[in-house]
């Protein structure tokens, strides 16, 4: 399914499927971002907003609906990896070990995974669920950027002030302040320095290596 999408500087998108395990990824050589949060983040109506495409990601007002590794090819350039969230409480432990699990071997053994884009929620202090992803990142040696989302919600002060508390514990974790994003799906903002970012990386990932 190739949906046309002529916002935000993208001009096609094709759905690849829905993967249980990451084995049954397709081989690629494009490079792939994922997008990966906390349940009710907001990922969906991220990754819609960034696309502009109204239903290329479930949105639901029930947290937990993306259950499989969703792939979206970017035109024909990149490819984006929508994958299940963490930390809904009402999922059994087994089903939120069986995505843990998903989750993990995904990020480790996919070849051609770039970044993580680790969605936090600019309305609320660090979370634990949040701060141990991102130490498992780091311990992975797994390349990731911060996207702060619903900042609509907030007062530009609000937003500054809760950003930077978040960004100080992950001085304090990695001695060095991540990239990061401050983005808002109902308030369309953020999606261009989001892609900007993807769109260096990716032409970075495709040059060459000169002698």
């Amino acid at each position: 399914m190739t949906n046309s999408v002529p916002n935000h500087g993208i001009d096609s998108i094709t759905f690849l499927g829905s993967f249980p395990k990451v084995s049954f990824c397709p081989a690629s050589e494009l490079p792939e971002f994922a997008f990966i949060g906390r349940s009710n983040v907001g990922k969906s109506s991220l990754i819609n907003y960034l696309c502009d495409r109204k239903k290329l990601a479930k949105t639901s007002g029930t947290p937990g609906k993306t259950q499989l590794i969703n792939l979206f090819e970017v035109d024909d350039n990149w490819i984006l990896a929508d994958l299940p969230g963490y930390g809904y409480a009402k999922l059994s432990k087994k089903k939120r070990a069986k995505f843990t699990v998903m989750i993990e071997n995904y990020l480790k053994q996919r070849p051609n995974l770039i970044t993580v884009f680790l969605l936090i929620d600019s309305r609320v202090s660090p979370q634990q669920s949040d701060l141990e992803h991102i130490k498992w990142l780091g311990d992975q040696g797994i390349a990731f950027s911060i996207i702060f989302t619903k900042a609509d919600k907030l007062k530009p002060k609000e937003i500054e002030t809760n950003t930077g508390v978040f960004l100080k514990t992950m001085n304090d974790m990695f001695h060095e302040e991540p990239n990061h994003f401050i983005t808002s799906a109902a308030g369309r903002t953020g999606a261009e320095d989001v892609l900007d970012y993807i769109n260096y990386v990716a032409g970075e990932y495709a040059e060459p290596e000169t002698e």
